[in-house]
């Protein structure tokens, strides 16, 4: 419910206006408390001041295992807690086994203590000390090379290449688990934006990028399955066709994340409207490769023809990126 107050001046030049009590009385504000401000653009965001308190959360997983215990685990990590308690009448080895697998695939997380009927993990990062840009930075690196190491195991049928791709994977993904919790950060306290150096807006539109990343990143992976499965060499037609598509691909991607990353704002939106005018040529690019399936067994073709889409579809997140860095340059009302 929206409430109203007046402004007023006292000794003749210190602005001061009231707080309700309500809201003050709920968060423990009493005369002689200090109050935190937050200026962002034409707002002011006021929170209570607190010590520095590590967030502790609780878990019932007694009915939970593997994949879903591992997504509960993810999802309270995500949501912020540095002190996750997982709890049961008595924890299985299955629940113990998949709990460590969890810890593992999550930054900065460890098992602190561990009982019959309880298991503690503590996140040991300073959220203070993380940076949402180089984590987005990092996810572009791996994700692209992922994408050239796949098409190169394709067309050298290297599977020791596609496996260290697949394997690769994890490290996107924990990347993309990193960037997901700071941005929540952002969105519960002003104080985690201020600690960034990043107004909100800029974060969602990291988060958003980092989305089509870890997007990528799976497409690299499908690539690197299916190339395990093909045991005859792919045509040199059909390999060259592949390589061209794929530097296309990459370089809207990488057009879209320089579009993202560039303060000049008309800079900004050359670049990401060149990479979004790029991915029509991409699709018809594709096309072509398809007529060339054609002559292939219908076996080979449809494995190859999954491919060619995983690099299209590449390609098109990267035209997302490239939207989104649009709506970044476009001008704040």
């Amino acid at each position: 419910m929206v409430e109203t107050r007046k402004v007023q001046v006292t000794g003749g030049s210190t602005f001061t206006v009231s707080i309700p009590k309500d809201w003050a009385t709920a968060n423990g504000i009493s005369a002689g408390s200090e109050v935190e401000f937050y200026p962002e653009g034409d707002s002011l965001f006021l929170t209570p001041r607190t010590e520095e308190e590590r967030t502790e959360g609780t878990l019932d997983i007694t009915n939970l295992e593997s994949d879903e215990l591992m997504r509960a685990v993810m999802t309270m990590y995500v949501s912020g807690f540095d002190i996750i308690g997982l709890e049961s009448g008595r924890i299985t080895t299955d629940q113990r086994r998949t709990i460590r697998e969890a810890t593992q695939s999550l930054v900065g997380l460890e098992v602190l203590e561990e009982t019959r009927d309880r298991v503690v993990i503590r996140d040991l990062l300073d959220s203070s000390e993380l940076s949402i840009h180089n984590a987005v930075t990092r996810m572009r690196l791996i994700a692209l090379s992922m994408l050239e190491d796949a098409i190169e195991a394709l067309t050298e049928l290297d599977q020791d290449m596609a496996l260290d791709v697949i394997q690769r994977d994890d490290d996107v993904d924990r990347l993309w688990m990193v960037v997901s919790r700071i941005f929540r950060a952002t969105l519960r306290t002003p104080k985690a934006a201020e600690e960034l150096g990043l107004p909100r807006e800029v974060c969602f539109d990291y988060q958003s990028a980092a989305r089509q990343l870890e997007r990528v990143a799976d497409h690299a992976t499908k690539i690197a399955h299916l190339t395990l499965e093909i045991q005859e060499p792919v045509p040199d037609d059909v390999a060259d066709a592949l390589r061209e598509l794929y530097t296309e691909a990459t370089k809207v991607v990488d057009d879209g994340m320089d579009a993202l990353f560039t303060e000049e704002s008309s800079e900004a939106t050359r670049l990401a409207n060149e990479a979004r005018e790029s991915v029509q040529a991409i699709d018809e690019r594709a096309r072509a490769i398809d007529e060339l399936l054609r002559e292939l067994d219908p076996a080979r073709a449809q494995l190859l023809g999954l491919i060619v889409d995983s690099v299209s579809r590449s390609a098109d997140y990267g035209g997302n990126i490239a939207e989104t860095a649009l709506q970044k340059a476009a001008p704040t009302p």
